[in-house]
């Protein structure tokens, strides 16, 4: 059976997908006080960023996968208006039960689907935007699921990726050290898991850098692709147009 990785782990690739439900079952309840600790609250403004330079149209229609708890998914539905519609997945049901609890909250009823992004239940040429934030380091299939978000775009449509990425050399050593001291004792102390949030510090490690995965884009269908990189690489905003 092939393999892959789990954090720095190897599993059966039939095992990943449980797994990392697992740890968003664990989080769910926790994960947007989590993101605002860790981030030190610039987790807002790296999402406000892919925002800006998606720039989703009044009308257009947009697909936010791996939309989690909703955050994205609200600022799109509010850039696209009610001319427009998104549509807000997850593979993960308690993540996506509370962005949709937290949509309804604040007067949006918008379609949320549960789905896996390698698998995507839509038909081809169905979006003008693809958006996944935070989300495509825990596929096990990276390059299919890129695969999938390039053939339900129209020609023409945006592809816009926010992930954690390869920090700058200078800062690597303080950013290891809070990431794997820090980061799950208050996962610990803060959402009673710091396992989790070992795992989340791990995948960043094992993604593919900036030019790996914008080549990786290229591979799957998209002619242009820009990267932009936020807070020293931390993360960074990989824009692709579908030819």
């Amino acid at each position: 059976m092939a393999r892959t990785h789990f954090g720095y782990q190897q599993v059966d690739e039939s095992d990943k997908s449980q797994r990392v439900r697992a740890v968003f079952d664990s989080v769910a309840g926790k994960y947007d006080l989590m993101n605002d600790l860790m981030s030190l609250g610039l987790h807002r403004v790296w999402k406000a960023y892919a925002i800006a330079v998606a720039a989703p149209k009044v009308g257009e229609v947009v697909l936010d996968i791996a939309a989690g708890t909703g955050d994205l998914t609200q600022a799109l539905a509010q850039r696209v208006g009610p001319g427009g519609c998104v549509v807000h997945t997850d593979i993960n049901a308690a993540m996506l039960s509370a962005g949709r609890d937290r949509l309804v909250d604040r007067g949006l009823s918008l379609p949320t689907v549960l789905c896996d992004a390698e698998s995507l239940p839509f038909a081809d040429d169905s979006f003008d935007l693809v958006t996944v934030s935070f989300g495509l380091r825990n596929m096990t299939h990276k390059e299919r699921a890129l695969t999938e978000m390039a053939r339900v775009l129209r020609p023409g449509g945006r592809l816009v990726v926010l992930e954690f990425s390869r920090v700058a050399e200078p800062l690597r050593k303080p950013y290891d050290w809070y990431s794997f001291q820090v980061l799950p004792r208050l996962g610990r102390w803060v959402a009673g898991d710091g396992e989790s949030y070992r795992y989340l510090a791990e995948s960043i490690r094992v993604h593919p850098p900036q030019a790996e995965l914008k080549a990786m884009l290229k591979t799957v269908g998209f002619g242009h692709v820009d990267v932009h990189n936020l807070s020293a690489g931390v993360v960074a905003v990989h824009v692709g147009l579908r030819c």
